[in-house]
């Protein structure tokens, strides 16, 4: 089974190429966001649990998030792996992960971090900004300040992967098809 974190600042690419990775090794792509909106939509226990965080403006805690990502890995048991986008986002969150795959019998295979500048990160995320309507993406100040919590809170996580002989960094540079190409080519490497 092929399991993928793959890591990376805002605006480095992770969405975009994990539909590309998706696509060529038939992975479940499991993106925290898109778990959390879903739950949150169908007013799951879960997804209630996780708005009552979100409206006070508070984070939601690990085991919400956690819980959450475990019923999805459960419902896809027959999956040839995972793609984790978004999570985990702090060693405490890789050290669970860790704990719920092994009673699984299964592991991360590797994580693959998408590697970028951070004016290459501001330019993309305020064209995205443009193009999106979203508006986190839309003001340098907001972006710089997700930057800098990524830099602070969730780039340590690479310590966790590296300690384990499963990080590989990726120049995070290039086309989209240069990226896809090598992510593609490590995963073949490595898997």
């Amino acid at each position: 089974m092929l399991n993928i974190v793959l890591f990376g600042p805002p605006g480095a690419g992770k969405g975009t190429q994990s539909e590309k990775l998706v696509e060529k090794f038939n992975l479940i792509h499991l993106s925290t966001g898109d778990i959390f909106r879903f739950n949150i939509k169908n007013g799951t226990e879960l997804g209630v649990l996780a708005k009552s965080y979100i409206d006070k403006g508070a984070l939601v805690p690990d085991e919400v998030t956690i819980a959450m990502l475990k019923d999805q890995v459960t419902k896809n048991a027959g999956a040839k792996g995972f793609i984790f986008d978004g999570f985990p986002r702090t060693t405490a969150q890789a050290e669970a992960l860790d704990i719920f795959l092994n009673e699984k019998n299964i592991s991360v295979t590797m994580m693959l971090a998408l590697e970028v500048e951070e004016e290459e990160l501001v330019t993309r995320l305020l064209e995205r900004g443009k193009i999106s309507g979203r508006a986190d993406d839309a003001k340098e100040s907001i972006i710089r300040e997700r930057i800098a919590v990524y830099n602070k809170e969730t780039a340590i996580v690479k310590d966790f992967y590296e300690k384990q002989n499963k990080y590989k960094g990726i120049n995070g540079i290039g086309s989209i098809e240069e990226i896809t190409q090598t992510l593609c080519e490590t995963i073949e490497q490595l898997a």
